[in-house]
């Protein structure tokens, strides 16, 4: 009798166990996010800097989030730097440790300028922002 009822509490106690460990179980890492910024002057000389404040907006919080900043520029010629000193180099991917950044694009050309910015996490997402600017030669043009 004492073994008949040591297997139906073992049997009921793994029972137990077994329900318990669903599979229905969502742990969430990767969560939306975006790039917010601040607006961005229209127009840019040769040799001026404009700038750009970032900020990352995160749905919700995974310790183990990474995040990286890469840039591509389709029109124009300029140099892109973010607020800690590094310059970027077009397409390389650097880390972002910070949701709240400066970008800083110097222009190098009298032609009009776009710029791509690219936000990846370590979860395959991305988020792209265009900026531009049209070229002012110092001359007054009716907007």
């Amino acid at each position: 009798m004492k073994k008949t009822l040591a297997y139906f509490l073992y049997t009921l106690l793994l029972a137990a166990v077994v329900c318990a460990c669903s599979d229905d179980l969502d742990i969430q890492q990767a969560y939306r996010f975006d790039l917010v910024t601040m607006p961005i002057q229209k127009r840019i000389a040769k040799g001026e800097v404009a700038e750009i404040r970032c900020q990352l907006v995160k749905e919700g919080k995974f310790e183990q989030a990474q995040f990286f900043i890469r840039y591509f520029q389709p029109d124009g010629v300029g140099i892109l730097r973010m607020d800690n000193g590094v310059t970027f180099k077009p397409n390389d991917l650097y880390p972002l440790d910070s949701t709240t950044f400066r970008l800083y694009y110097t222009s190098q050309c009298s032609d009009q300028q776009v710029i791509d910015v690219y936000i990846e996490d370590n979860f395959g997402q991305v988020v792209q922002k265009t900026f531009s600017w049209q070229s002012d030669n110092g001359e007054d043009k009716d907007e």
